[in-house]
This record gives C-alpha cells, structure tokens and sequence, in this order.
C-alpha cells in the first residue's frame, strides 16, 4: 500500500515531520509532502506531533495523531493531517495518571469525584501548556467503561495520550496484535511518538498477549519502528517514554520474593535501552501500584503509586503511597517529577510515622517520601535545627501494615498486602 499526504500548519507545509504506519518511517519534504510504503497489514497511519504545535483532539480529548489506513482498489491510500502552531512558551508539564483501573459504577464514582477535580485544580493553577498520560491500566477488565473515562478527560480539560495496560485487553484474542482492538477504536495506535517543547516523547505498548496470559515485553516490530523514529532525533536530547510494565523492579530484592514473575518487568528490555542509549531518557511506568525510581545506568525509570491505590479498597498504595498521580514539570530538557496524593495539597510528599510506629525499628520515626530519588539525601530537623541525614533501608509502611495486613483486610480487595 502506498500512502501519500501533506502535513500543514497555519495552510504552510512542514519539512522534516515524521509519518508512520508504526514499522516504516518517512519524513516530510520541503513542502511538508510525504510518500510512504506499508506492507497492508498495519491498521494506522500516524504523525509524530512536531514541536512548535497543539496536540490535536478527538471530540473525546483524548490526543488524535492518526488516521485509518484504508487503501483503495489499487492499494493507493491519502492521509492529510492539519495541525495549528502553538505560539505559547516550550516549558510545559504533563499529568501521568498511573492505573486508573476502575472496575465498577463505585471505582468510577470515585475516578471522577476525586482524580478528576485533583487534576483539574492542579492544571488550572500552574497554568501554560500542559497534556496528560494515561498509564495503562485504564481499565480493570472492563472495557465497555472506556466512554466514562473519556467522559473524564473531557472534564480534566487537556489532552490526554494513553498507554496500553495489562487490563485494557481484549482477552478473548488469540494474538497480541488481535488483544488491543477495542483499545485502539477509542484512542487509536498503541505506539507512537510526538514532541512538545525540547522533549521528545514516545508511547510504547509491553504488554505481549500470547491467548492465554502476558507477559512484559517490547515486540520486534516496536523495536524496528522505534529505531527507525529515533534517527531523526538528534543524539543527547531528552527522551521520554512512557509503558505500562516496568523495565524492572526491585520487587523481590525488597521482599525476598523468589518468583520469576514474567509480567512484572519487560523480559527484553536491554534491547530498549540499547536504543535509548545516546539519549537523555526517562522512563515513566505504572503496574506494581508502588512508587519507585531505579536508574538503568544512564536511564532513570520512574514508576508512580496508582490513581488507585490498592484497587480503590481505600486510599493507599500497598507500599503506603497515598492515590494519586505524578506531575512532571519540564524546563527546556530539565524533568522536575512531584507526586500529588490525591485530595491533599501539592506539598504533601511524605507520611512521618512517630518513634515505634515500625516495631522492626522500634527506637526510630519513619518518613516514607513517595517519589524518593536515589540521588536525594533525606535529612531531618527538630525545632528548626538539623539534627542530621535519615537512613534508607526497606520497611513496611505502619499505616499499610494497620490497614492492610492480613486475610480479611483491605475489606474490598483482600489481595491487597503491605
């Protein structure tokens, strides 16, 4: 199939923009004209958002950078896309919204009366551009509540991109390719790129369906496509990308967990990182529903405490962080990554537990901060004087242990332990 268009802002055609059917690449001409080959069996064909423009919408508010591929009778297809200039500054941030996963008129309920207004507020008051990223996850296996959370979108008033999640599948599918139809006839690709300011941003789907279960991992055909995308970013920029699964987790390193549980990291994640070698990069995740940041030599992965917390059973994170999402503030390539429990103010980022609320440490108070970096020092004061560095080492957060442990607790999802 052959596709040909033009991609133009403000009725003037834009060079060097990239298309793609998500395997091959091609790059507009002078005249922001481009002519690009598939092989017919790729569903999409998609824009990488330039710098200098607005995302584009759906009606939905959720990012629309594609069209569907139909060919005619002769295998010609056309694929037109108009994107309006963005005067505004190139410092921005984006809202990442990490496992959602409501179930049920009750988990939704709560979506929208307490994510979606936390969200809206903090939009509002930082104020320039801004977009959001749905982490995977959106779902728990319901996908016909998929219109409920474009519903909220539309109230958060930004444009939302979304990641492919472990329960936004369709499991009746015999294929990976097959498992995400239902996904992609709401918001389209389940991998893509764009840039917005200095950054460039990618969206990849690792969640691999084999008919029977997942696993984590980046497919041959997002590999070769990622390539093929990053030649045309110039070596040392600032890469973002955003997957459900994290590349790894010190999981069970912390909990003396000896299973080789294959859904809980991507199995060929060194092939990625190869890729994003010559890079900035970050890696945003969600999927464990705990907060942590691990560096992968040069590429520092974060992955956020979930919108949910421990399944909507109440509102925590296993791992005590509270609900909630992450804000990251960028300056030109710079990332500021804050996390915001949800209904608290932006300036509550820790839980300080008292002396003997860990009977592990029982002379000792506990400060878990939630999105903690390696490359802090945590230092405590007493009546305003420093008193000196805390220790890091692994613990259950008191309040998880109070509210979580056991076989009867959390009372709605009873798999929830700290």
């Amino acid at each position: 199939v052959r596709v040909r268009g033009r991609v133009t802002a403000a009725g003037r055609g834009l060079a060097g923009v990239a298309v793609s059917d998500g395997l091959a690449v091609t790059r507009t001409d002078r005249e922001g004209r481009y002519s690009l080959v598939s092989d017919g069996s790729r569903p999409w064909v998609f824009v990488s958002l330039p710098r200098g423009c607005r995302i584009p919408v759906q009606p939905t508010g959720t990012a629309r950078l594609h069209q569907p591929l139909r060919p005619d009778a002769r295998g010609e297809a056309r694929a037109d896309f108009t994107l309006e200039p963005d005067e505004g500054t190139p410092d921005h941030r984006f809202y990442l919204l990490a496992d959602p996963q409501t179930q049920d008129a009750f988990e939704m309920g709560r979506f929208h009366a307490e994510t979606v207004p936390h969200v809206q507020r903090a939009a509002r008051t930082a104020g320039g551009t801004a977009f959001g990223i749905a982490c995977g996850d959106i779902m728990f296996d319901r996908l016909e509540l998929f219109p409920e959370y474009e519903r909220a979108v539309r109230a958060m008033g930004i444009p939302f991109f979304q990641v492919v999640g472990n329960h936004d599948l369709d499991f009746q599918a015999r294929t990976t390719e097959a498992s995400t139809a239902t996904f992609e006839r709401h918001f389209g690709p389940a991998w893509y790129s764009f840039d917005v300011g200095a950054v460039h941003y990618v969206v990849l789907n690792d969640v691999l369906w084999h008919g029977d279960g997942y696993v984590g991992y980046v497919t041959a055909t997002q590999l070769a496509w990622l390539a093929a995308d990053l030649a045309g970013i110039e070596a040392g920029r600032t890469v973002v990308v955003a997957l459900h699964i994290p590349l790894a987790s010190t999981y069970a390193a912390r909990t003396g967990d000896t299973n080789d549980d294959e859904r809980d990291r991507v199995n060929n994640r060194e092939a990625l990182l190869r890729l994003l070698e010559p890079y900035r990069a970050h890696v945003f995740s969600g999927h464990t529903h705990e907060s942590e940041m691990v560096a992968h030599g040069a590429v520092h992965e974060y992955t956020l405490g979930a919108v949910c917390g421990a399944w909507w059973s109440g509102d925590i994170c296993w791992d005590g962080t509270p609900n909630g999402f992450g804000e990251i503030q960028v300056q030109g390539e710079e990332l500021r990554v804050r996390y915001h429990a949800t209904g608290h103010p932006a300036t509550t980022q820790m839980a300080l537990h008292p002396v003997g609320a860990d009977p592990s440490a029982p002379d000792e108070m506990v400060a878990n901060v939630w999105a903690w970096d390696p490359r802090w020092s945590v230092v405590w004061y007493e009546n305003g004087e420093r008193r000196g560095r805390m220790v890091r080492r692994p613990s259950l957060d008191p309040r998880s242990v109070r509210e979580q442990r056991g076989p009867e607790l959390p009372a709605r999802r009873k798999w929830g332990e700290p």
